[in-house]
């Protein structure tokens, strides 16, 4: 297996490979708050409302088959916030400890400033230390943390935001 992996803009024929990686993550760790695994037709809609709002979906492919990906979206809806905006990266199970998410973040914050924001938030789940270095890592801060909003596998989850400013 080769270990070069590109980046390049999701498209719709990616929905599915995409859905894989981020169903995996909703049923089998705290990176995402969800119970319920996402339909095909959650994706596209996701996935059209990136793309109308001049978001950013990136994908990191190796060998020919999606391992990765990358986006942000709106922090909040309302007007005032316009110039922040929140990241996701999610990695193949097993792709994971390759670099790939590092790959990932640094081209969403490359876009991001690009495209004139601020700040940029991640979602952190308390107990995901790799996510919370790779974080530390570009630069990010913790600047709160929510005890006990999130419940899931039968325990209580504390969330982690973390902010880098462009």
């Amino acid at each position: 297996m080769s270990l070069q992996i590109t980046l390049r803009d999701a498209t719709a024929a990616d929905l599915p490979e995409i859905l894989l990686i981020y169903n995996d993550v909703i049923m089998t760790t705290t990176a995402v708050y969800s119970e319920k695994p996402h339909t095909l037709e959650m994706r596209e809609a996701w996935f059209n409302e990136r793309k109308q709002s001049g978001f950013p979906v990136i994908v990191a492919v190796q060998d020919g088959r999606i391992v990765g990906f990358a986006t942000y979206g709106h922090f909040r809806v309302w007007p005032c916030y316009r110039f922040t905006v929140e990241h996701s990266v999610y990695v193949h199970r097993e792709s994971r400890g390759q670099g790939i998410s590092k790959l990932l973040l640094k081209e969403v914050i490359d876009h991001a400033r690009k495209a004139g924001m601020h700040a940029m938030i991640a979602g952190v789940d308390s107990e995901n230390d790799v996510s919370l270095k790779l974080h530390l890592q570009f630069g990010f801060e913790q600047v709160a943390r929510f005890k006990e909003v999130g419940y899931k596998f039968d325990r209580w989850l504390d969330l982690i935001f973390l902010e880098l400013m462009l």
